[in-house]
């Protein structure tokens, strides 16, 4: 069976129904974030290299453009199960894709390899660039980011000014909130400081709404959401949860769809049986049972609610047993 590294489209918060393209494997990433929906960072990864053969991504490309009509994927996006930029060959691959549509391409990334001039430059293709931006300082960075010793706050900002005065395409800025972290008026001033001197196009406020990896992340409150608004400016737009369908296609078996998805994008129960109106409940449930068993995926519980989450994801102490539930 061949590695799914393409998947979708899936409902994205900012880029409608978005063809992924994960170029890493699980989890391969220089930080820890706290609220992290792809579970902990388990050994740091600093090194680029070639994870995935491009020609296996391009292949795996030309398949999904063939398979999906027009207007059926609004965005293709390299985004990886870790930190998209850790991947060596991701200049010709975003150059080869470029060429084979018209789609817009985007790349979500942590920021944090941008004080690299060749990786600022083999972005300069893509149409959007992603960073992050979570924190204003450096200890807040170390508090909610977690990286890798190498990687520095001072590393992080510069890298995103020196981007965006090379950038010429669209730069949006997410701000990942988190209730008692970064959601005060002191720590977005800090913030919209370095802002004024980025100079996104966009800043995009998120809120961590799939499984964290600390189960003691939350979601900022309604007051805070204005705050930020407020604070962060004209530029700033609040994010909502994404709404829209899953594509559960193009896969071998209907459990190894759900699985590629899942493995990037942990998905509520509900977004399963919503994607699979087509079949019986009763159906969805064998094929969720089929899953479990598989050993390849986990749910995850968080503030009530039921996420499907690649086994491979560690969090802790959320893991349950769907043979003895179901």
């Amino acid at each position: 069976m061949t590695t799914k590294h393409v998947f979708g489209p899936v409902p994205s918060r900012r880029l409608g129904q978005s063809l992924g393209i994960d170029p890493v494997p699980l989890k391969t990433c220089n930080w820890n974030c706290v609220y992290c929906q792809l579970g902990r960072t388990q050994h740091f990864m600093h090194d680029r290299k070639v994870y995935v053969l491009p020609e296996v991504v391009f292949a795996q490309v030309q398949v999904a453009l063939q398979t999906h009509q027009p207007g059926e994927i609004n965005w293709i996006t390299f985004v990886g199960s870790g930190e998209t930029m850790l991947h060596s060959a991701i200049g010709q691959m975003i150059n080869v894709v470029k060429q084979m549509t018209d789609i817009p391409l985007a790349v979500i990334t942590n920021g944090s390899l941008l004080y690299q001039p060749q990786v600022r430059a083999e972005l300069e293709m893509a149409d959007a660039v992603l960073p992050s931006l979570d924190a204003g300082n450096p200890e807040l960075y170390r508090r909610i980011n977690r990286p890798h010793p190498t990687f520095t706050f001072d590393r992080l900002v510069q890298g995103l000014i020196d981007f965006r005065k090379e950038f010429h395409n669209q730069l949006w800025i997410e701000v990942m909130l988190v209730q008692g972290l970064n959601d005060s008026a002191k720590s977005l001033k800090e913030i919209k400081g370095w802002l004024e001197r980025i100079q996104p196009d966009e800043v995009h406020i998120v809120q961590p709404t799939r499984p964290p990896v600390e189960t003691w992340v939350r979601p900022p409150d309604e007051a805070a959401l204005d705050r930020a608004k407020l604070i962060l400016g004209d530029v700033a737009t609040v994010v909502l949860p994404a709404q829209g369908s899953f594509d559960l296609s193009g896969a071998d078996s209907l459990v190894e769809a759900i699985l590629a998805i899942i493995t990037r994008h942990p998905m509520r129960e509900s977004e399963i049986f919503a994607s699979l109106g087509d079949w019986s409940n009763g159906e969805v449930i064998d094929h969720l049972k089929a899953l479990s068993q598989s050993g390849k995926a986990q749910v995850i519980t968080r503030l009530g609610e039921r996420f499907w989450s690649a086994s491979g994801a560690k969090y802790p102490n959320t893991q349950e047993n769907l043979n003895e539930k179901e």
